[in-house]
């Protein structure tokens, strides 16, 4: 592989990667929270990962990524949360559900019905 080949396979990854974790366009800005202040179980559409490129790739081998619905089963309780992704369920420590922005899946769906 040629150092040219290398570098346009980098900058095709990099726009893949910018792509994934842009906040997508439905979800309204004004309703947004972390994960960690959900207090209430139910559906939510996650916005967007706040972190480091580690985190960001963990949490995309997890399936958790901008856009993805989801529902809490069971909100924050010492410091963990509860989450499910389709067939899974996931264990989030605080630290992580700070840096996971969502909002209301069913708030979401209503505003772009308008």
């Amino acid at each position: 592989m040629t150092l040219k080949n290398l570098r346009r396979s980098c900058q095709e990854l990099q726009t893949q990667v910018k792509r994934r974790f842009s906040p997508p366009a439905s979800c309204p800005q004004r309703q947004e929270a972390p994960l960690s202040d959900q207090r209430q179980g139910g559906p939510l559409r996650i916005c967007r990962i706040e972190g480091d490129r580690g985190l960001c790739a963990k949490m995309a081998a997890m399936g958790l990524y901008p856009g993805r619905e989801a529902e809490l089963i069971h909100p924050e309780c010492g410091g963990q949360c509860l989450l499910k992704i389709e067939d899974c369920t996931l264990c989030l420590d605080k630290s992580t559900s700070e840096c996971i922005v969502v909002t209301n899946a069913a708030e979401t769906s209503k505003a772009t019905a308008i």
